[in-house]
């Protein structure tokens, strides 16, 4: 069992399970906000030495102890799902995520996860969250690309506080509807769930609405559609959908922010998410040497291109 004290400073005022996220990230735990909210639920969150709600408004020196049980919740199934690893050594694994795969178990995901799948391939993952062992940043289901996967705690901490100083350089490729206008710029809207939709995120100013940040370059415009890296800068959920959309320029395939259009002569009715997470670079957590990893184009969104190179 391990315990956490925070004491709250001045000037704070916030919900509870937000609160914790923001500690967690900074102290290199990570702890998801899903799961924090389900140990204050549990009542293994105590604010003032008493249990509260994830909503409660915490204020100036408050004191808040986190309890965390050790072991998961649930067992976790090991299970012989293929993984394209691109590096592995005793501290970290990069893998280039395919599509359709979603990153850990969750409601109505009991299995047939990443999560799974490195289990099966390696039992010694990082514990500081055992419901996602290993499980340091994630890409959406319809997202493919490289990730970095703890191997034990000492990584995962060291990785986690890369990410939350946004040290971590990511790139990502994707192709979007329109002629993007101006060749490199930053998309600095906050971004919270949707106000009808919960099941969506959105562009909104509500107090809950966390700051984000995304930077794109245009390489190259086409008829119908713009090919761009983006970089985001912060990691909130669906950010470069979101952002792409509400600049009017939906990344090709989301079915979710998008809407439906035939992009360029030649594309498929139905068009996977073109998303790609192409590069990664980071301080390795044992050596303290910059890696940096990128891969190839997936071979649908290459097809695109080539495409409309034709053209």
């Amino acid at each position: 069992m391990k315990e956490y004290i925070f004491e709250v400073e001045d000037g704070e005022f916030q919900r509870l399970d937000m609160y914790l996220v923001r500690r967690f990230s900074e102290e290199g735990g990570a702890l998801s906000r899903a799961r924090l909210q389900k140990l204050i639920h549990d009542g293994q969150v105590l604010l003032n030495d008493a249990p509260v709600k994830a909503h409660h408004k915490i204020k100036a020196y408050d004191k808040i102890k986190v309890i965390i049980k050790d072991g998961p919740e649930h067992k976790l199934k090991a299970q012989d799902i293929p993984l394209e690893i691109i590096y592995e050594d005793d501290d970290v694994i990069l893998i280039n995520k395919q599509r359709g795969l979603i990153v850990h178990p969750g409601a109505g995901n009991p299995d047939g996860t990443l999560v799974n799948a490195l289990l099966f391939h390696c039992r010694n993952l990082s514990s500081i969250d055992p419901n996602r062992p290993g499980i340091v940043h994630r890409l959406d289901k319809d997202t493919a690309g490289i990730m970095v996967i703890a191997k034990n705690d000492a990584a995962h901490m060291s990785l986690s506080r890369q990410f939350a100083a946004h040290s971590i350089k990511r790139i990502y490729i994707a192709l979007v509807l329109g002629r993007v206008e101006f060749d490199e710029g930053a998309i600095d809207l906050p971004i919270g769930r949707h106000p009808f939709n919960r099941e969506k995120m959105s562009v909104n100013f509500k107090d809950e609405a966390r700051e984000a940040l995304t930077r794109y370059k245009v390489l190259k415009r086409y008829k119908e559609f713009t090919y761009l890296s983006l970089m985001p800068q912060t990691g909130r959920t669906h950010q470069l959908r979101v952002h792409m959309a509400s600049l009017g320029h939906p990344i090709l395939g989301d079915v979710i922010y998008g809407r439906k259009h035939k992009a360029a002569e030649g594309l498929k009715e139905k068009l996977n998410l073109a998303l790609y997470a192409k590069y990664l670079g980071f301080i390795h957590p044992a050596t303290g040497k910059f890696m940096e990893f990128e891969h190839s184009l997936p071979e649908d969104m290459q097809d695109i291109l080539d495409n409309a190179n034709k053209q």
